[in-house]
């Protein structure tokens, strides 16, 4: 009889030891699930929402010049995405030597109506490198000015990462090159871009401070 009670008495201890430590496997492992499935929500949710807001950035303008750009109103970039590249430029106090060109040049229209294109768009600092002379004198030949302007003008439009190290036809028929990365990028070696991926209506705009001459 007193082994008997022994006995029970020793099961009962193993079960008393036993139950605190199963109960508490039990709860870590809910713990850890519960912390994974956690985990798994809040990382597909950054994974969301990061290449948005890197997308965000890399589609916007960049470069030091675009800070002189106005923040609101029709030269604003908000104001310039809704007006073909033409009427855009024309609100952009920067490009007024170049918007004066392209309606010497008879090309607004042929600018406004194009579809899907790239402007590499010179600066009044830009044309202000070329001796006076020399620029009234283009200014005064209709064809030479056509040539050079349209020299400017790529058939499609292309995004910063295509400026990398990119060969692009003009509408000129000749042939512009580009390399860099980020926010630095050069065309044919001369001309640094210093305000771009700005959108219009109809372009992307890269504004740069030198002119660049047809090959």
């Amino acid at each position: 009889m007193n082994t008997l009670r022994i006995r029970r008495g020793a099961i009962a201890l193993a079960a008393a030891t036993t139950l605190p430590f199963a109960l508490a496997a039990c709860s870590d492992s809910g713990s850890g699930s519960g912390a994974a499935s956690t985990s798994a929500a809040a990382d597909p949710s950054r994974a969301d929402t990061t290449p948005a807001e890197g997308a965000m950035t890399a589609d916007a303008p960049f470069g030091p010049a675009c800070a002189g750009v106005p923040k609101e109103g029709a030269g604003s970039f908000d104001g310039m995405a809704k007006d073909p590249v033409a009427t855009a430029a024309s609100h952009n106090p920067a490009l007024s030597t170049l918007v004066a060109a392209v309606q010497q040049a008879g090309l607004v229209d042929t600018l406004n109506n194009a579809k899907d294109i790239t402007v590499f768009a010179p600066t009044n600092d830009a044309f202000a490198k070329i001796p006076k002379a020399d620029l009234d004198k283009v200014l005064a030949d209709k064809a030479t000015l056509t040539k050079i302007l349209t020299y400017h003008v790529v058939g499609q439009k292309l995004t910063p990462k295509q400026l990398e190290n990119g060969s692009f036809e003009t509408l000129q028929k000749g042939v512009i090159t580009t390399k860099g990365s980020g926010e630095n990028y050069t065309v044919n070696d001369t001309a640094k871009v210093v305000c771009g991926n700005v959108k219009t209506a109809n372009a992307n705009v890269y504004i740069i401070d030198t002119v660049l001459m047809p090959q």
